[in-house]
């Protein structure tokens, strides 16, 4: 009988675990029927941040929604991998993927938590997280936690335990927006996860568990004690000795973050044109995700003159149109230092601070410098003073009021930029943030690679790009590619050209327009070097009436400084609009020879593979890839791109625009002392004053006006405001290097001439310059003048005695 009895309840016994056993395997093969599959952890390919070098290798910028560098496991270092092995899986190589004698440890741990209220504690292994991350949801669930534990089976059976170790190091979340242990490396310690000591790499460990809750700056007792806990674990496991592990946990945390977007100083403007591009050809997904490496052409060095160059100006210019009022006027209310501190400062401009006046009288300003911030955004408890004596200030005349001393300027509360005075600690030098804007453009003539773009006094304040968004008239920077179709077609830099009134009837019931001169005057027949020299308006007028404006739109296409330019004859002088960029552009191809150039920020670019995507450089090398000497010849590099100018003509404009800087109206760049070519520009009222100039291997272009165009003033011409602003860089950039004379392309023929009749002269006569002349033409004995003829309606010939008369006399012929 209790045999049987014992047997019945065998039977049940069995009837019912096969029962729960059905009952688990369906409930189960319910959850595994719709489980993803791990085989696209073979292809995973996570958010990388795209990364822009300048041309010598510095980091300048980094994009990204989710700070990432991929890093496979052979670049990761021990000391990394055992740090979070010990904090978060120290049976990570012996396991299969689930730890079933740490999930017992944590279920009694966890048991006897609930009567203690003490903290539950879990038993995931580095494959459960990584399994939860890559292919589940963060839902709290029995469910997540069975299909959790179920691939995290398969994934070790498809994957090897370092690829697995390898996707989880470069995945896991670990504060301050970066993901992964080497951004995180550099976000919390700036350096490479390769410098990482003993104690950096045990913090970093920490963190997975919850990095909000080991902030170093809000919770910093917590974070030391979560770290040195780590350290213990990694004594523990073996991977550090005793001693290692106590001088790690007696250092501080030693956090030192970086900038959340590294840069070079004063290439805002040029990273964010970079950026424009990349985004406009490869989309947002490929620039925030797509692990880009892109070495752009910038040269900090260059980059670091042009911004001096032109900030130095703008400040100069807006100095001299006087003190236009404080940048806000705060109560001071106990601590001086809180109340400018709420001021908000340009960031870029690091050579000035905020202060605000705390005390002012006739001889000086007394001042307190707007205090620093901690990592966590709270003021710094220092405060530093300092004063503007009123020699430091004089510059800035209120309006309408004669400045006598600084109270006349400045009053308590007053918040002012200011700039440490040379040479007199302590004592501060008043400064404005310049209401007129400018750019700057640097180029190399021969590869079209920009070297150095600066958009604006300030990207902080505004981001607007005036190098390469802001449409402006060139003005007179333009008269040179009317020159050059001239030269192109028929004409020599001795062809004289009328310099009298002239009346133009635009049709369509428009006034008759009646260009004008600079200086309002008309100086009878000159020569095409006369004209471009002086920037005469009305000489430019005649030669593009006489050589007819379709022609010169078909060049300034082919310079590629506008797509469409109207064939009216105002744009002859610059009226149409064009950008900084593309007027820097034009003028290489005189300084290169004739070859036409494609303007580039990039160099190369490279996908997260590092195979090469893109690279401007497109003339053919045959041979250059030759893996070793076998003696054969050098590779010749063949120079494949369209020549858009004549040789010889690109070398007379340059000529003509040498004289520019030596008589014209650019001398100022005399003082630079090495050879120098380029043309000022100035626009109607004095809206936009420009200058473009060029040494033999270098292309600089400087525009100066208002956002909002406005007259700058009588006199703020291209030769007053930008082409010094150029000088300044020329001498920065030019320094160190030899007097390079502009090259002299073969076949042309220097004949001394007359300058100012264009005629040949006797060498070294008063007056006499060498000019360029091509094969078959040469200085005449008599000239026709391009715009007056005889009654016959043919060109007006004058013999050198009449053309004395047309100068000096009463104005014969006009």
């Amino acid at each position: 009988m209790f045999l049987r009895l014992i047997g019945y309840l065998f039977g049940i016994g069995a009837v019912f675990f096969l029962a729960v056993a059905a009952g688990v395997a369906w409930y189960v093969s319910g959850l595994t029927g719709g489980l993803p599959s791990v085989e696209v952890l073979a292809k995973y390919e996570p958010p990388v941040m795209t990364r822009i070098h300048a041309s010598d290798g510095q980091l300048v910028g980094e994009y990204a929604r989710e700070r990432r560098l991929y890093l496979p496991i052979q670049a990761i270092p021990d000391r990394v991998k055992a740090a979070f092995i010990s904090a978060e899986d120290k049976n990570f190589y012996q396991h299969a993927g689930l730890d079933y004698y740490g999930i017992a440890r944590a279920a009694l741990q966890n048991i006897a938590a609930l009567s203690s209220d003490k903290r539950m504690i879990g038993a995931s292994t580095i494959t459960q997280q990584v399994a939860k991350n890559f292919l589940l949801t963060n839902e709290r669930s029995l469910d997540r936690k069975i299909k959790e534990a179920i691939l995290s089976l398969r994934i070790e059976q498809a994957n090897s335990k370092d690829k697995i170790l390898e996707l989880y190091l470069n995945e896991i979340f670990l504060g301050l927006g970066s993901y992964g242990v080497a951004a995180a490396s550099l976000s919390y310690f700036d350096k490479s996860v390769h410098e990482l000591t003993l104690s950096e790499a045990a913090y970093l460990a920490a963190l997975p568990k919850g990095p909000n809750n080991y902030n170093p700056f809000r919770y910093a007792d917590r974070a030391i004690e979560r770290r040195n806990w780590v350290i213990d674990r990694m004594v523990e496991n073996g991977f550090a000795t005793a001693d290692e592990g106590e001088a790690a946990k007696a250092q501080p945390l030693g956090v030192k973050t970086r900038v959340a977007s590294p840069h070079i100083f004063a290439a805002d403007y040029y990273v964010e044109e970079v950026r424009r591009q990349l985004m406009q050809i490869y989309g947002e997904k490929a620039l925030y995700d797509g692990g880009l490496s892109v070495r752009t052409s910038l040269d900090p060095g260059m980059q670091v003159m042009a911004r001096q160059a032109l900030m130095n100006g703008l400040v100069q210019f807006d100095e001299q149109h006087g003190w236009r009022g404080p940048v806000k006027n705060v109560p001071i209310e106990g601590d001086w230092g809180v109340a400018v501190g709420t001021v908000p400062a340009l960031s870029d401009i690091i050579e000035w601070r905020l202060a605000i006046v705390t005390a002012v009288n006739k001889d000086e300003a007394e001042i307190g410098l707007q205090p620093g911030r901690d990592e966590t955004g709270k003021l710094l408890p220092a405060r530093e003073t300092g004063v503007i004596p009123f020699s430091e200030m004089k510059w800035a005349k209120p309006a309408g009021k004669k400045l006598t001393g600084a109270s006349d300027a400045l009053e308590v509360g007053d918040v002012v930029y200011v700039e440490p005075a040379d040479g007199k600690p302590g004592s501060f030098r008043l400064r404005q943030v310049p209401s007129i804007a400018g750019a700057m453009v640097v180029m190399d003539p021969h590869t079209g690679r920009v070297l150095a773009m600066d958009g604006g006094f300030s990207y902080a304040e505004s981001q607007f790009n005036r190098a390469t968004q802001a449409l402006r008239q060139p003005g007179s920077s333009f008269k040179p590619f009317v020159y050059a179709a001239a030269l192109d077609n028929g004409y020599t830099p001795s062809s004289v050209v009328m310099d009298a009134p002239i009346e133009v009837d635009p049709g369509y019931g428009q006034p008759i327009w009646r260009p004008e001169n600079y200086a309002q005057k008309f100086y009878g027949p000159s020569t095409l070097r006369t004209g471009i020299e002086q920037s005469r308006n009305v000489m430019t007028v005649r030669l593009a009436q006489d050589m007819g404006m379709p022609l010169v739109a078909e060049y300034a296409k082919r310079f590629g400084v506008y797509d469409k330019l109207g064939p009216f004859l105002p744009n002859a002088l610059g009226a149409s609009e064009t950008t900084v960029l593309r007027m820097v552009s034009g003028y290489s191809v005189f300084a290169n020879g004739g070859r036409q150039v494609k303007p580039t920020l990039i160099d190369r670019i490279q996908d997260r593979f590092g195979k090469t995507i893109f690279k401007h450089e497109e003339r053919i090398c045959e041979g250059c890839d030759a893996e070793q000497w076998s003696h054969q010849d050098e590779p010749v590099i063949e120079d494949n791109r369209e020549q858009v100018l004549d040789p010889m003509t690109a070398y007379q404009i340059t000529s003509m625009l040498e004289g520019v800087v030596q008589r014209g109206t650019a001398t100022v760049l005399k003082s630079v002392g090495k050879p120098l070519a380029g043309k000022t520009g100035t626009s109607n009222d004095y809206k936009d004053a420009w200058f473009i100039g060029y040494s033999p291997d270098l292309v600089v272009g400087v525009f100066i006006g208002y956002d909002n165009p406005k007259p700058m003033g009588r006199g703020m011409t291209g030769g007053e405001i930008a082409a010094p602003i150029a000088g300044d860089f020329f001498k920065l950039a030019l320094a160190d290097k030899a007097a390079i004379p502009f090259r002299v392309p073969p076949g042309l023929t220097l004949i001394p001439i007359d300058r100012k009749t264009g005629m040949r002269s006797t060498a070294g006569g008063a007056g006499t310059i060498l000019e360029a002349f091509k094969p078959g033409t040469g200085p005449p004995d008599t000239y026709s003048i391009i715009g007056q003829t005889d009654a016959n309606g043919q060109p007006l010939t004058v013999t050198p005695e009449a053309d004395r008369a047309v100068i000096s006399g009463t104005g014969g012929l006009y």
